[in-house]
């Protein structure tokens, strides 16, 4: 059986599509990252979707200041990031530890 995770912290819904918009982009980000082994094709595929995501990402973000949330609630977003895999996602766009140790 699986561990329980723990709960998402409360989110406005436009903050919860920011953080969906943005795991969205980090993973396509992933998906490109050219220090990472893969066909050019499946990065041409990503690199195509990030320009959507990046569209969604930029109207969660205006939809948030149009709503009057001004502000970014780092502690309680991060927290979200967490629960939702964020750090191994976020993973996959650092370059990778050198080989040679």
């Amino acid at each position: 059986m699986l561990p329980e995770l723990p709960p998402l912290p409360a989110l406005t819904r436009a903050e919860g599509d920011l953080i969906d918009r943005y795991l969205e982009a980090v993973d396509l980000l992933g998906r490109i990252n050219p220090a990472h082994d893969g066909d050019t094709y499946r990065g041409l595929r990503a690199a195509q979707a990030l320009v959507r995501k990046a569209a969604e990402l930029r109207d969660a973000l205006a939809l948030m200041h149009r709503r009057g949330e001004t502000e970014l609630h780092g502690d309680t977003l991060a927290r979200a990031l967490r629960v939702l895999d964020g750090r191994r996602r976020a993973a996959r766009v650092a370059l990778p530890p050198d080989g040679d140790g």
